[in-house]
């Protein structure tokens, strides 16, 4: 009795101890699992921005020349981070396919291991009908042994299943290829609108700080006419508030006009306060409006982006359904394998076994009726997306033509104002005497003159602006599909060319 007393209280003893440690170990874990929040320290962030400043410019070729608009054009494409943005996107959906390829390939598991116990592994064995005891305690396990083996197995349900999710795969690749084609038909527009109006910057900039310069000695002499008396004060200060409004016009143009510069710098992606110059060539040619909006339409649902990118999308979904319909059906598994064990006392140290097995959860075919209308019902929703994308798709198109022909009388207006405020500047020049409003008619008038040569760039801006948003709206590609160099040069030269193909062969208009 006292034995078994003391017996139990060791017991107990040993219990609580092993709770102890179980608890503490247990908190031990809890404290090693905290984790609080660390924010970046102040020589961290630094470090990080200078790094990305260096890595937003890196590997450019150097501005040595003035930049002509295709060389605009090739320098957004090449350099625009939203762009590279795309190409990377692009090349992880390539590696992603890659990937799933690879899920579908079979299952070859090499094993190889070391296992060691402190006591042997052994029992013994009683009958089953009288529970006599056969066989002393035995073992047929070393304490210490080395396993080795190579396993190959096959799924017929896990290829099914990686089969579509690849093919899934494979479709958004295509649909991240369709969303690089926007990225570069955008940087284009962007380009086209923001050239010539950066262009008419350079051009007009000199001719603004010039006439800008004269308005304020005329305002100093103005002052000490009145200061004098030797006007009107009436007259004088009608004067004066003519100049102002002169010179606020000019100021709030030549902003603008900084602003241009600034834009085509950064679609560039030139670094900050790099100075460049743009071509002064002759202005493109401007197309008239085109006469095939039937046609341009049609081409406009075969190629923009967006449409194939919806198109591509509806495959994507309908593989998920169809690898949801796949885990119905019965699995069949295949197995074969080579196993190696050390131990001194198996009768074969290495074997090879080979199996099959076929299961299938019937309780899953109650969801095949399920799936089949939420396949229906996705592939009538993918579709409506689709007609009312290409709805919009055809109202840009026309919307953008009558855009173009507004531009172009818009532009024709400008040019008929320039010419006219250019003959009154003649006038109040060949008509001025020594007087001291004579030379506010002729400032006025230069000031008019320059305003309409400011709005006459920027209608050929908007021209220009609206022509690549029917380059747009349609869909087409300003980049061949294989190009032999990717240096600025070659990429303007392809660009070019590419233009020019399809404005000979999509748009059947005359030059302006």
């Amino acid at each position: 009795m006292t034995l078994t007393l003391t017996t139990k209280k060791t017991t107990s003893k040993s219990t609580r101890y092993r709770l102890f440690a179980l608890s503490s170990l247990t908190l031990l874990l809890v404290g090693c699992g905290t984790v609080n929040p660390v924010p970046f320290e102040q020589d961290e962030i630094q470090k990080r921005v200078k790094e990305d400043k260096k890595q937003m410019y890196v590997n450019q070729e150097p501005i040595t020349a003035p930049i002509d608009f295709h060389q605009a054009a090739a320098r957004a494409l090449k350099y625009n981070l939203d762009y590279k943005l795309k190409l990377m996107e692009n090349a992880l959906s390539m590696s992603l396919l890659d990937v799933a390829q690879h899920e579908m390939l079979p299952h070859l598991v090499a094993t190889a291991g070391y296992t060691s116990r402190n006591n042997d592994s052994g029992g013994r064995s009683i009958g089953i009908e009288d529970r006599v005891e056969s066989l002393r305690d035995s073992t047929s396990q070393e304490r210490n042994r080395t396993l080795g083996g190579m396993t190959f197995t096959w799924n017929v349900l896990d290829f099914g299943v990686s089969y579509y999710r690849a093919q899934q795969k494979a479709d958004q690749y295509l649909m991240a290829e369709e969303r690089r084609r926007k990225v570069v038909q955008n940087v284009m527009q962007d380009v086209r609108n923001s050239y010539w109006r950066a262009l008419g910057s350079q051009r007009l900039i000199g001719k603004v700080d010039e006439l800008l310069d004269r308005v304020n000695k005329a305002l100093v002499r103005a002052r000490e006419v009145e200061k004098q008396g030797l006007m009107p004060k009436a007259q004088v200060l009608a004067y004066q508030r003519a100049l102002l409004d002169a010179m606020n016009l000019l100021t709030l143009r030549r902003q603008d006009l900084e602003l241009a510069r600034a834009e085509l710098a950064g679609l560039m992606s030139i670094p900050p306060g790099t100075a460049y110059k743009l071509a002064d060539i002759p202005e493109m040619p401007l197309p008239a409006v085109p006469s095939n909006v039937e046609e341009l339409e049609h081409i406009a649902l075969e190629k923009r982006p967006e449409i194939m990118e919806e198109w591509y999308r509806k495959r994507v979904t309908e593989n998920d359904i169809k690898a949801a319909k796949v885990l119905l059906w019965p699995n069949l598994g295949i197995n074969a394998g080579y196993s190696y064990d050390s131990n001194k006392y198996n009768y074969n140290k290495d074997w090879i076994d080979v199996g099959f097995n076929v299961s299938w959860n019937l309780m899953k075919l109650t969801q095949l009726p399920a799936l089949n209308r939420a396949l229906e019902d996705q592939n009538k929703t993918d579709d409506m997306r689709r007609m009312a994308l290409a709805m919009a798709v055809l109202t840009q198109v026309r919307v953008g033509t009558q855009r173009y022909g507004l531009s172009l009388a818009e532009l024709n207006f400008a040019e008929e104002s320039l010419r006219v405020d250019q003959r009154l500047l003649d006038y109040a020049r060949s008509a001025a005497q020594a007087k001291f409003d004579s030379e506010l008619e002729v400032i006025r008038n230069e000031a008019k003159v320059l305003l309409s040569e400011y709005q006459r760039h920027v209608s050929y801006s908007n021209a220009q602006a609206a022509w690549g948003r029917i380059y747009n709206s349609v869909g087409l590609d300003v980049l061949p599909q294989t190009i032999a160099s990717h240096d600025v040069k070659t990429l303007a030269k392809s660009i070019e060319t590419t233009t020019k193909d399809w404005e000979s062969v999509v748009f059947s208009a005359k030059k302006k």
